[in-house]
């Protein structure tokens, strides 16, 4: 592989397109997808939005938090928030162009600011998430006007609410926990009907790819292919390695990440590339207080100017 092949992974991120790296090795090929960054639209930046912010940021969203206060939507409150809006939520809204891959949590500080969250957003592109707080006879009471006021049943039934998992979160930072349970749940819904030639990890470390784009030294990629029993990463997982044994990205930490870095500095200016089966369920990795116990195929492959 090639310094290009990996600023052309790049290059079509930035235009919104899904691309994918493909390799055969021993005669089977695996399809590596790199989905673009989704953004999560906060409708509310009360204490709520604080945590889930924090956590949805950690979780590779794209967060931007609207609020119409500027007390509650400033940088000093929301640092790992991309944007920051402070505006009505109309004229917000008005201004996001809300896409198909959207992510939208309306979680205003009352049902008045939801409503009308809500009459805007079903007006227009329906978000790929879209979830709303409050109590449950609060969520039906506002569903039921809604419906009233002409909106597509189908439409409201696709609507998360209350937001969250059951997993009855009292407090903000457990409640955020909650929401951002059901959006990882959401975007990793269609990964059971994947074959098996794809593989499951489609998150983009944007750092990692512009190591392996950008870097001038001598450097490897290493990318597993499959993953048994109870391993720390999964297909998919994807890392840069340079000449100095440094690492960016991971696949999976420890051991087990160390020996596949040795390998793959053995590699490096040889335009070859090869196949290493790491396993964690054997004595050697016992006695390394390895504590997953599966094993891992992971491709190590010279990446060249």
């Amino acid at each position: 592989m090639t310094n290009q092949d990996f600023q052309q992974i790049l290059d079509k991120l930035d235009r919104g397109e899904i691309p994918s790296l493909t390799k055969t090795i021993e005669g089977k090929t695996y399809t590596r997808l790199f989905l673009p960054e989704n953004r999560l639209i906060i409708l509310g930046g009360g204490h709520i939005a604080q945590p889930l912010c924090a956590m949805a940021s950690m979780l590779d969203f794209a967060v931007t938090v609207v609020d119409d206060r500027i007390a509650f939507a400033n940088s000093e409150r929301f640092p790992q928030a991309s944007r920051i809006i402070c505006n009505s939520f109309g004229n917000a809204i008005a201004n996001l162009d809300i896409s198909p891959s959207d992510y939208v949590c309306v979680i205003t500080r009352g049902h008045r600011w939801d409503a009308d969250c809500l009459r805007q957003i079903l007006a227009g592109t329906y978000p790929s998430y879209l979830g709303m707080i409050g109590s449950g006879r609060r969520v039906e009471g506002l569903l039921r006007l809604l419906g009233e006021e002409g909106f597509s049943g189908a439409d409201l039934e696709r609507i998360h609410a209350p937001i969250g998992l059951k997993i009855n979160a009292q407090t903000p930072a457990e409640i955020a926990v909650s929401i951002c349970a059901e959006l990882i749940a959401h975007r990793r819904r269609y990964v059971r009907n994947l074959p098996d030639t794809v593989l499951t990890q489609t998150n983009t470390d944007y750092g990692t790819l512009r190591f392996l784009a950008e870097s001038p030294l001598p450097k490897a990629c290493a990318l597993v292919l499959s993953s048994t029993g109870s391993t720390p990463v999964k297909s998919g997982a994807m890392m840069g390695i340079d000449q100095l044994g440094s690492g960016f990205g991971t696949i999976g930490g420890g051991c087990s990440e160390a020996a596949v870095m040795s390998k793959a500095r053995r590699i490096m200016g040889t335009g070859t590339s090869c196949v290493v089966q790491i396993d964690m369920s054997n004595d050697v990795a016992e006695s390394e207080g390895m504590v997953c116990g599966g094993t891992m195929r992971v491709l190590l492959e010279d990446v060249r100017q």
